[in-house]
């Protein structure tokens, strides 16, 4: 009787589950490289090429935390939620009650969840067939809705691009608006908000986006430059020429994206060293995720020698529901926020060091805090080190 029991709550189990099918022909990279080897090859050394479970720290820790703190969840419902942007393709984009059931008793392992988690096709994250296999965003639908759930794909085999003209043996080519006219509506289908299981919402890019006419293209991805779309040749017997972007992706990962991303300026004034962040960029920085930080850093010297050292995080935190430090992905409230808006500024003031003659001002930004860092135990040196922004020495 208990083995009827399990099978009838496995069948409601895959009865749930929403398949999203990628022919194997398109279902990796790889086979993209016959005619786009320049672009994969980019695309490769991004976070997009990262975005998968098994290949981002910081992503994979904070699965599992989430999972261990949250008890209403299983680790593989957790990563299907989170697959909605980190894995879009995946076949299953929900579990039940029944699931979870089946879970706890660890009898999942021939589930249609973990069948999809473990699938080729999700693999690769934010890849090719991600992007240029959307037909419509659906703009309308509540904020709420992301990734997956704010998207309908073309068939299997059909690729949309920017180019009304573009043609191949290999599959078929339409043309979609978001993919030149209006790219912002592209990247936000993800990079617009973040909502906790508690459903605070601690990040909402969308909102503060102060365009000013910038797309997020211009800086993620460069200026259009000459170059080839695809290899194949064409009508000339040569590639066609066309605009284009680097398909690199590069942001807060990129050390050399920092530099210069933010104007400072410092006084002395009368209640100690006033440093002033200017922000010239469409969105608050930092921003993004909940734990990414600015830090100024002022070190005092008098006839060259230190007097002092002076830090100041510029970050955001977050309580649970029982007023305790987490994880913004936990968070029922954000008690600190010290981002610049867009196109705005704010001063920060540090102590004075009694005897100093000038100081050495540095600003420089880190991709998690200290106290998530240490939340979720992350071991590689990326998430903590500095970037450096500006740095100037004022004479006092």
């Amino acid at each position: 009787m208990h083995s009827v029991w399990l099978l009838a709550v496995l069948c409601l189990t895959l009865y749930s589950a929403e398949a999203v099918k990628v022919g194997d022909k398109f279902k990796d990279s790889g086979k993209c490289k016959a005619c786009h080897s320049h672009i994969v090859k980019q695309w490769e050394n991004s976070w997009h090429a990262k975005s998968h479970y098994g290949n981002d720290e910081y992503f994979q820790k904070t699965i599992d935390y989430v999972a261990r703190k949250d008890n209403r969840k299983s680790l593989n419902t957790v990563k299907i939620e989170c697959a909605t942007c980190h894995n879009p393709r995946i076949a299953v984009t929900s579990t039940s009650d029944e699931y979870e059931a089946i879970a706890s008793l660890q009898l999942d392992k021939d589930s249609a969840a973990t069948k999809a988690l473990q699938s080729d096709t999700i693999s690769e994250g934010i890849n090719c067939v991600v992007c240029h296999n959307i037909d419509q965003i659906h703009d309308n639908l509540p904020e709420n809705k992301r990734g997956i759930d704010r998207v309908t794909w073309m068939k299997s085999g059909t690729m949309t691009g920017p180019y009304s003209d573009a043609k191949s043996p290999y599959h078929r080519v339409e043309q979609r608006p978001f993919m030149d006219n209006n790219p912002n509506q592209l990247c936000f289908v993800c990079h617009a908000n973040d909502t906790s299981s508690e459903e605070h919402r601690f990040t909402d890019m969308k909102s503060e986006f102060n365009a000013d006419g910038k797309q997020c293209v211009d800086c993620h991805m460069g200026a259009r430059k000459m170059g080839v779309a695809s290899t194949l040749p064409g009508s000339s017997g040569k590639p066609t020429k066309r605009l284009i972007r680097e398909h690199g992706f590069i942001g807060a990962h990129t050390e050399g994206m920092w530099k210069d991303a933010l104007q400072v300026k410092a006084r002395k004034g009368a209640k100690g060293l006033e440093v002033t962040l200017i922000n010239p960029q469409p969105h608050a920085l930092p921003s993004g995720f909940g734990s990414r930080e600015i830090v100024i850093d002022a070190q005092f010297l008098s006839a060259g020698k230190v007097v002092k050292n002076e830090s100041l995080s510029l970050t955001s935190h977050y309580l649970n529901k029982r007023g305790k430090p987490t994880i913004p992905h936990l968070s029922a409230k954000t008690v600190t926020n010290l981002s610049i808006p867009a196109n705005a500024s704010k001063t920060f003031t540090l102590p004075l060091a009694i005897g100093a003659e000038n100081v050495d001002i540095k600003v420089s930004y880190r991709l998690v805090n200290d106290e998530v860092r240490e939340m979720l135990e992350l071991k590689d040196p990326i998430w903590s080190k500095k970037m450096m922004i500006k740095k100037l020495n004022l004479k006092l």
